[in-house]
């Protein structure tokens, strides 16, 4: 509420409609002067801030220590009480992934990238000593379908060039350094690939030139894509929990679609709360190595589908029983999606590099 003087007109500024009291009965605007000095501006900005707080805490405190009581809560009515549930989604996924990316993500341009041979450069290979050598390259032999010897240091200094130069992040066998020749291919009638491959194949001699034929770069780039579109996966996974938990209770007909998607957001903003947590753990069992932590952080884990089974279980009010094998179909069901999502978002980061 903002503390500057009503109006002594009685129209509201934002919709005219006559106002009765002192907000609009249409548009719910507050019927307040509209001149305001800077000392108004920011103490309303900070009301606002505390506002959020004081109810993000609260509907938090709920949502950690009730399962699935916020979401009966919304079915039935109450929300005035609580955090809107899309918009808590929205702020804990952010900050969510804002961590997740400060642990996780490195920058393409700065990953360390290592040419070589099986991970080794020729120049590393070549300052082995002679029994690590000859082990190293009887192994490149093995690979290459050659005999189980090894090589001389000066077979090896013409075998590395050309293995780097011929290298690269090969679809087939057929390897075309350029998109002219693969058309020429085409044309000479010699491949018959349908529109899908050939589409696949003109990306590979694409990403082979721009990352000059360094497989290693390219998976780099590609984990990078593919780490950066996990907020829109989850983002994407989310209706499809709810979908499979519509599937799972098409009897309970007072649970409808939107009834399952705000039991799936809460749940999902749970399990960022726990990550970020499993996280936090990590980082320090990197420092301490102490086994507790790695005990606490087994028992999150389980905690995280305990929690799962309490919600679905105080939610749908069903029986034991029943709720548990709810519980196992639902979470096969979503992995084996996940899984196709994640295939998805394999192919469609692969494009985009």
């Amino acid at each position: 509420m903002s503390h500057l003087e009503e109006r002594k007109e009685k129209n509201c500024l934002n919709c005219n409609a006559q106002v009765q009291g002192k907000y609009c009965h249409i548009c719910g605007q507050e019927n307040i002067e509209t001149k305001e000095s800077a000392w108004h501006l920011v103490s309303h900005f900070f009301q606002d801030i505390t506002h959020f707080d004081g109810k993000f805490f609260n509907t938090l405190r709920y949502l950690i220590w009730r399962p699935g009581f916020l979401s009966r809560e919304y079915m039935n009515g109450r929300r005035a009480s609580y955090l809107n549930p899309v918009r808590m989604y929205v702020f804990t996924s952010a900050f969510f992934f804002l961590i997740f990316f400060s642990f996780f993500a490195m920058d393409e341009n700065t990953t360390p990238i290592k040419l070589g041979i099986n991970g080794v450069t020729p120049e590393e290979a070549l300052k082995m000593d002679s029994t690590a050598f000859a082990d190293y390259t009887r192994k490149i032999n093995r690979q290459d379908h050659k005999p189980d010897i090894p090589m001389s240091r000066e077979e090896f200094k013409v075998y590395a060039p050309r293995q780097l130069q011929t290298g690269g992040f090969y679809f087939s066998e057929r390897k075309y350094p350029t998109a002219a020749s693969y058309d020429s291919a085409l044309a000479a009638g010699t491949i018959k690939d349908g529109w899908v491959k050939r589409q696949f194949i003109y990306k590979i001699i694409e990403i082979n030139s721009k990352y000059k034929n360094n497989s290693a770069a390219v998976l780099s780039a590609l984990s990078q894509r593919l780490l950066h579109s996990l907020p829109q996966m989850l983002f994407i996974s989310l209706p499809l929990l709810a979908l499979l938990l519509r599937m799972l209770y098409f009897r309970r007909k007072q649970f409808f679609y939107v009834s399952h998607g705000i039991f799936s957001i809460h749940l999902y903003v749970f399990v960022f709360i726990g990550m970020l947590f499993l996280f936090g753990l990590g980082k320090l069992n990197d420092q301490l190595h102490w086994g507790l932590i790695t005990v606490t952080r087994i028992l999150l884990y389980i905690a995280l589908f305990f929690y799962e089974y309490k919600a679905m279980r105080n939610f749908y009010q069903q029986r034991r029983g029943k709720t548990i094998a709810k519980f196992l179909l639902l979470n096969l069901a979503f992995l084996f999606l996940l899984l196709l999502l994640f295939t998805f978002f394999i192919f469609f980061s692969f494009f985009k590099i």
